[in-house]
């Protein structure tokens, strides 16, 4: 009963609660082949439709502007408070006749693509951003990318979304010129639409600290600089409602960035240390066998995998046991149930989607884009909190749905 008055309660909160007036609402859908999630508007003059993948973690949107055209694009000078504000490196020039992505005198860029594991030099740049809904967001500041790297990319993807924590991130720029808190709310879709609001009023349910890493995540960067990502405070893990026996510093950051948990958009799924996947993958494998769940053949990159018809079924997914995020926090845990926690690779067989981040990662827990899919996530920059739903498909909606 007390479940039932929860998901009531929580249903109840999302279909009363009324986005921020003036914010920006941006539509996401899932690529079925490389499960990216890619988000759509529209840039400059000639409202050019832009398809780009979300970067939780990254500093600002770049994309290819080799096709790209607009009377309102101006490069951002070197030297100018703006580049300051972006964070700029040097200055940057073109040999070829000016067209955007190739100017003189431009404020030094650094996109990167993490799926082709490149750094490309680019400069800055500003055009006007529309939102599918909100206000348009004039001076905008970006990067162009050549074409040339966007290998890793969803088919019709030509850049990324950042929605870090900078001065240039999609919600802090949206925030600064529509005069709106800095916060915003990401609900990935496993299937049909999602959306990415900036301007949001409260609406989740559960609230936990965000942490920030003192040492930057970024393939370059300056010594002081902190990470953009976000971190939340985990400080333990449990299975089927028992908890594991891990080393506390595995959830802690040290002096040199290394450790603690963070959630990514990049991870398709949630990747731990080594020494935390073992006894996660064994208690999970009992848990499951517990329950009548037989074990089958590992599907690489997964290792605990299980016959899909020993699987009973829920309106959130398979029936398997609980994976729990223990948090700092009033609400202490993040349970993670069903599709959220299950991949099915085929008919006979469906997997743990958690994988082996092996024995010394940067970072102990990653959390990946699988386990935040069908979640409403609200990051309040101002507080300094993430309100979370856990999964919508137990109040029987889903992201396409609020």
């Amino acid at each position: 009963m007390a479940s039932f008055l929860s998901s009531t309660l929580f249903l109840a909160l999302i279909i009363s609660a009324v986005a921020a007036q003036n914010g920006l609402i941006l539509p996401i859908r899932k690529d079925p082949k490389t499960l990216q999630h890619i988000a759509t508007f529209k840039m400059g003059s000639n409202r050019a439709a832009i398809s780009a993948a979300v970067d939780l973690g990254g500093p600002f949107l770049w994309f290819s502007c080799n096709d790209y055209a607009s009377t309102t694009y101006a490069p951002i000078p070197c030297g100018s408070a703006k580049c300051d504000a972006a964070k700029g490196i040097g200055c940057v020039g073109c040999n070829l006749p000016p067209r955007p992505g190739c100017t003189n005198d431009t404020c030094g860029a650094s996109p990167y693509n993490p799926f082709l594991d490149v750094l490309v030099s680019q400069g800055y740049a500003e055009d006007t951003f529309y939102a599918k809904s909100g206000a348009p967001l004039p001076e905008y500041s970006f990067s162009c990318m050549d074409k040339d790297y966007l290998t890793g990319l969803a088919a019709g993807a030509t850049g990324m979304l950042g929605l870090g924590r900078t001065q240039i991130s999609l919600h802090r720029q949206a925030s600064a010129k529509l005069n709106l808190p800095d916060a915003f709310s990401l609900c990935l879709p496993s299937s049909g639409a999602g959306k990415l609001e900036i301007g949001i009023k409260p609406r989740s349910v559960k609230t936990t600290p965000l942490l920030i890493n003192p040492v930057s995540t970024y393939p370059i960067y300056t010594e002081g600089d902190a990470s953009d990502e976000y971190f939340i405070d985990v400080r333990g893990i449990a299975v089927a409602g028992a908890r594991l026996n891990l080393k506390d510093s595995y959830f802690s950051i040290d002096k040199n960035g290394v450790g603690g948990t963070k959630i990514s958009t990049m991870q398709n799924f949630t990747a731990v240390h080594n020494s935390i996947y073992k006894p996660l993958a064994r208690a999970f494998a009992k848990a499951a066998s517990d329950l009548g769940i037989r074990s089958a053949a590992a599907v690489a990159p997964f290792r605990a995998c299980f016959s899909s018809s020993s699987i009973a079924r829920t309106a959130a997914g398979p029936a398997v046991p609980e994976i729990e995020l223990v948090l700092a926090g009033k609400d202490a845990t993040w349970r993670m149930r069903g599709a959220n926690l299950m991949v099915e690779i085929d008919r006979k067989t469906t997997c743990l989607g958690f994988v082996d981040g092996g024995s010394s990662p940067r970072t102990a827990v990653v959390i990946g884009a699988h386990q935040l899919e069908e979640n409403l996530l609200e990051f309040d920059l101002v507080s300094s909190q993430l309100r979370f739903s856990e999964s919508l498909l137990l109040s029987n909606t889903s992201c396409s749905r609020i």
